[in-house]
């Protein structure tokens, strides 16, 4: 039967004697906030219904392309071929003519710094035969990867009934794309690009954060007249990195706005505060059946917590497992999870494993054990802690 038992954590310093911090009020019709760092989610609004993406999507198309490069079927230096349907292409372009055989890495610059529509359907054809069949293979990924709230009509964004994503599915991808492919990520903090020196118009990275020195190094912009403006992007201060996304911004100025706001709120209003060393027990469970009684549950690494930079006092955290614990059990194993709950903060579920191995006990062991557990029980005592 799972019982629950409450620790308390205490903060190492009070930061101020003022109430929680107020949750961030977003002008974006939908939005996702992740403290990349811990995996904290600062805000969600409507971030799991599946909206028109627009242009944010071609994330999706750059991890498949990337994952392409990493297991070895393309190289930076491979080219690829513009058919009639990629040069046709409205909307941001790269301006490709069929003539042109574009390099892997040019694509890459072409999608991220001026959303090439065109460079998109290059890349799918070049890739699965046909957009179609990208698309297919971007739907099949995409469950592989857990994205939940997705469906890819095509390559690109270009607007299509059946082409969505929620607003969490797109920073799940933002993160998974910082984290897998670090080699390639840099691409997203290009400020310019002009395919073969081409600049017609657009050359200049849309994303209107990273020339504002607030650690933005990243990743996508988008609009349609359906999805209105929105962005996912990504900044680092100091050791922290958050990913946000943002939808449905009623212009490029309310967009850029928003996204400002939205990093300086979630790098100030909230600070990482180490509560426990890896190793520290936080409390000790009853075992059945095994040479000792008892097994302590720590941390497996040091513990830190993203907490509202005003909120003193203590922490109040959930301590739960099954009990009692069945021997043998080896140390490291995780045997609960701590669960702390913050104002303004998703709850947070972090494990605790055994301190020490336990052997399964012989005859006698066995049998104080089990009337041990029996008589704490019984009482309704919480052995242990």
């Amino acid at each position: 039967m799972m019982r629950k038992f409450t620790a308390l954590l205490i903060l190492a310093a009070c930061l101020a004697a003022s109430a929680a911090s107020a949750a961030f009020e977003t002008r974006a019709t939908s939005a996702w906030v992740l403290d990349e760092t811990t995996g904290t989610v600062l805000l969600s609004k409507n971030a799991q219904t599946p909206l028109p993406p627009a242009s944010m999507s071609k994330l999706m198309t750059l991890n498949m392309l990337f994952e392409a490069l990493a297991d070895g079927r393309v190289t930076l230096d491979t080219r690829f071929s513009v058919s009639d349907k990629a040069a046709a292409m409205g909307g941001s372009s790269m301006f490709l003519t069929q003539k042109d055989r574009p390099t892997v890495e040019e694509l890459i610059k072409g999608i991220i710094v001026q959303s090439g529509n065109d460079a998109c359907v290059v890349v799918a054809e070049g890739l699965a035969g046909t957009e179609e069949g990208f698309a297919r293979l971007m739907n099949e990924r995409g469950r592989a990867i857990g994205l939940r709230n997705s469906v890819f009509a095509n390559s690109s964004g270009w607007p299509h009934p059946n082409h969505r994503m929620s607003m969490e599915d797109l920073g799940l991808l933002a993160t998974r794309l910082i984290e897998d492919f670090p080699e390639y990520y840099g691409y997203f903090a290009m400020e310019e690009f002009a395919y073969d020196g081409r600049v017609p118009s657009n050359h200049q990275n849309r994303n209107p954060l990273l020339s504002l020195g607030i650690g933005a190094d990243g990743l996508k912009t988008g609009h349609t007249a359906e999805a209105g403006y929105g962005l996912v992007g990504s900044a680092v201060q100091g050791n922290r990195r958050i990913v946000f996304v943002i939808s449905g911004l009623d212009s490029e100025t309310a967009r850029a706005e928003e996204a400002e706001s939205v990093v300086n709120w979630a790098f100030r209003q909230f600070v990482q505060k180490k509560i426990a060393d890896k190793g520290t027990r936080l409390a000790t469970a009853p075992v059945w059946m095994g040479s000792k009684q008892t097994v302590g549950m720590v941390v497996p690494e040091d513990l830190e917590l993203l907490v509202p930079a005003v909120v003193r006092g203590e922490i109040e955290a959930e301590i739960t497992y099954e009990t009692p614990l069945r021997a043998p059990i080896a140390a490291g194993q995780q045997i609960g999870t701590l669960i702390v709950d913050l104002p303004d903060l998703a709850r947070q579920e972090l494990p605790l494993t055994a301190e020490t191995d336990i052997a399964r006990g012989g005859f006698l062991p066995r049998i104080r054990t089990a009337a041990y557990v029996l008589f704490r029980q019984v009482t309704g005592q919480a052995a242990g802690l």
